[in-house]
């Protein structure tokens, strides 16, 4: 039975407060503590959430931390953005003091709630939750150098989209809200679970039966700023179920959709049959732990075969050996001997990867399987055809059977543009096996996700009724093979704005299987924003590489051309850098955008030093550690499918670091020079001095967070310091409010 709390009017609190000057503080749990300016005696130190979803009801409790480094006790008052329809069931807190009491403010009350907060503080920070519902408490006090828990329940219905259900836990996207948040969701609907997707944080998700899962935040997500996000779907049928998420962009005559899609469900009867060849290195360079490593893996992967699926065993050094003329069913004598010939294998000579890639490719696939071969090296050809391209241009011709070549390379010793592009164009993937890690447990992990087969060579399309295509830039371009409970997820961009009919179709066990969707187009919102960011990550990642393959041919005498001098690599440079300035999708190649020194009102600079890196390092580095990082950076970019706010990537010595200075916000990026943040569309527009001049909290001010509320932007005002805005055309450079910290520099963080 619920409890109806008693509600302390806060509006005359805030009044008190402000003649009194008390000491008190406000608590925003998904961004910060906020007090008089230069307090910052009370901050969050720990806060968990425990989700339960039950169909669309949801009850989230949440565990708040605070520590009072002061002197003196700290008076405190929870406030904490919500749904609208959120209903408070619990709130509690330690020590003795009053009865505890907590209400939900409605938008127009929370909207001047925040206001009067806003103006008084001189600290934007809430103007990120503006135009939402509001909890907030009663006050409760955090003892002079001691600890306060506090601990809040709240029932909401969710929101929905046709067949997918919606969560969302809001929290602050500035990089300064770094406290880990432990997030358990236990999700049970009434008819099996599809999909169970975030695209804000990494999960570890348990199934415990059809329609009952447990879902938690992963350790490496837990400091990621922003909502958490989470939905599911249904599928009360053997056909797969789909949603789509929309962002509206009128400057390309529609905007950039997200297409999740499940996998179908494995047809009745026999599950459909693989064939795997397994293509080993036995050069020199393999003796010792890694060969038998290798070798074990070998095994594992034969044991992990049902008997009549198709095996083939490879192994090559200076010259090329197969333990059958060509690939078998398993049986138990073709086991056995596959068995003897890998334990049986040695390390000699040198490394052939064409003859041994030709014999993987050239032989008969068995009938009625889906074709795979593992291909493993340690080294760069160094034995029959070596250059780049050839390789490249053989496997092309030779894979006339379609086989998937799925790349391992062993240490950083491989030539990772030609592995990764062997892959790619053969819907497979690539797996770089760092200096210190296992063979064995990488190549089991990756052959572990290989398992029953339900969709070969998949495409998918959306016409509208004249049958005309409004799908461009689709990524991947080319879809992968669907294997049993995995999750596709489509990012690209569409035209017009009818609701779009997507079509998956593909190869099962028995012929084509041929699915339809039709999804909407018209709840397409800028509250989305993720979907064009992960978008622009991906297509960045698909022209740096398209560079990068360049980077491999050579002119007549030996030497690398002068690639920019092409003007098709120069328009492949300006629109990675285009791209990566306007979303602030950094990496390698563009992280001096958010160098100080480096000038954001040259754009010539700007390009030239794109250039120099694209140069130096996409197409310059095909082996050692500085290309191996770079195949690792771009293959994970490719499949990206959760946001990376802090641009982490694994530098030239594979450490991972992030860029600072920068803040991804909503769905602009915004630059940090001195005490000023510059939008990326400004930057794009080279233009980056102001046309209007607002100052903080004035009237004109809260006219443009009215204005940004209603676009669901009203959080890129809430960044302490100058802030240079790009709206309809113009720049407008809001004043830095008065007292506001405007020059502690973002801290940068490695995970």
């Amino acid at each position: 039975m619920r409890t109806t709390l008693r509600w302390t009017f806060l509006p005359l609190l805030l009044a008190a407060a402000a003649a009194a000057q008390s000491p008190s503080v406000w608590v925003v749990p998904g961004s910060a503590v906020l007090g008089a300016p230069g307090d910052r005696a009370v901050t969050i130190t720990a806060a968990r959430a425990a989700v339960r979803i039950h169909d669309r009801a949801a009850t989230t409790t949440l565990e708040v931390e605070l520590h009072n480094s002061a002197g003196v006790p700290r008076e405190a008052v929870l406030l904490l953005p919500v749904p609208d329809d959120a209903a408070v069931s619990g709130f509690t807190f330690d020590g003795a003091a009053a009865e505890p009491s907590a209400r939900v403010l409605p938008r127009d009350e929370a909207r001047r709630l925040y206001d009067q907060i806003t103006a008084r503080l001189k600290d934007p920070a809430l103007l990120e939750f503006s135009g939402s519902s509001c909890l907030s408490s009663s006050v409760f006090p955090v003892p002079a150098g001691g600890v306060q828990h506090l601990r809040l329940t709240y029932d909401h219905v969710l929101d929905g989209d046709g067949d997918r259900v919606d969560y969302v836990l809001p929290r602050s996207e500035l990089l300064t809200a770094d406290v880990p948040w432990q997030i358990t969701v236990e999700l049970e609907a009434r008819a099996p679970i599809g999909l169970c997707y975030s695209p804000s944080h990494q999960l570890d998700t348990t199934r415990r039966g059809p329609n009952v899962m447990t879902v938690r935040v992963a350790a490496a997500s837990q400091r990621d700023p922003g909502a958490f996000r989470l939905c599911y779907t249904t599928a009360p049928t053997a056909q797969p179920t789909a949603t789509l998420f929309a962002y509206p962009d009128p400057t390309i005559g529609g905007g950039y959709f997200l297409l999740l899609a499940s996998a179908p469900r494995p047809e009745a009867g026999a599950p459909m049959r693989r064939e795997v060849t397994l293509v080993l290195d036995r050069s020199g360079s393999m003796a010792g732990p890694k060969l038998a490593q290798a070798k074990a893996a070998a095994l594992q992967v034969l044991g992990g075969l049902a008997d009549g699926e198709g095996i083939q065993v490879i192994d090559y050094g200076n010259d090329v050996r197969c333990a059958f003329p060509r690939p078998v069913g398993k049986t138990t004598t073709t086991a056995a001997a596959a068995q003897a010939w890998i334990e049986g294998m040695l390390p000699h000579g040198g490394t052939n990867l064409h003859d041994a890639l030709l014999e993987a490719l050239r032989a008969p696939v068995l009938p009625g399987t889906l074709p795979m071969v593992l291909f493993l090296t340690d080294g760069l050809p160094t034995v029959g055809p070596t250059s780049e391209k050839e390789l490249r241009e053989m496997v092309a011709a030779a894979n006339t059977q379609r086989r998937r070549v799925f790349c391992f390379g062993v240490g950083n010793d491989v030539n990772s543009p030609l592995l990764d592009r062997i892959a790619e164009s053969t819907r497979a993937a690539v797996t770089y096996v760092l200096p210190e890690e296992d063979v064995e447990v990488k190549v089991a992990r990756a052959f572990a996700r290989l398992d029953r087969p339900v969709l070969g060579e998949p495409k998918l399309g959306a016409s509208d009724a004249a049958g005309l295509s409004r799908l461009n830039e689709v990524l991947p371009a080319r879809l992968p093979d669907l294997f049993a409970g995995e999750q596709l997820v489509v990012l690209g961009r569409y035209r017009g704005d009818a609701d779009l009919r997507f079509v998956l179709q593909g190869q099962g066990r028995d012929g084509e299987r041929r699915f339809a969707f039709d999804l909407p187009v018209h709840s397409a919102s800028t509250r989305h924003n993720f979907v064009p960011r992960l978008w622009a990550s991906r297509q960045i990642a698909f022209l740096v590489d398209e560079l990068r393959q360049r980077g491999g041919e050579r002119s007549a005498l030996g030497t690398r051309r002068d690639a920019f001098a092409d003007p098709r690599c120069r328009e492949l440079r300006d629109e990675i850098l285009r791209l990566s300035t306007r979303f602030g999708v950094l990496g390698e190649y563009t992280a001096f955008l958010a160098t100080e020194g480096s000038r954001l009102d040259d754009w010539n600079g700007l390009a030239m030093a794109c250039q120099q890196a694209l140069d130096g390092r996409a197409m310059a580095t095909r082996s050692g550690s500085g290309a191996v990082n770079q195949g690792c950076n771009l293959w994970s970019q490719k499949q990206q499918a959760t946001l990376n706010p802090r641009n982490v990537y694994l530098d030239q010595n594979l450490t991972a670091v992030s860029t600072a200075n920068m803040f991804q916000v909503c769905d602009r990026a915004f630059y940090r020079r001195g005490d000023r943040w510059i939008d990326g569309n400004s930057v794009v527009r080279q233009q980056v001095e102001p046309d209007e001049r607002v100052a903080f909290a004035s009237e004109r001010f809260f006219q443009l967070v009215r204005r940004l509320e209603g676009e669901g932007r009203a959080g890129v005002l809430a960044m302490r310091g100058e802030i240079l805005l790009e709206l309809d055309g113009k720049n407008i450079l809001v004043g830095a409010a008065s007292g506001a910290d405007t020059t502690q520099p973002v801290k940068e963080t490695t995970r």
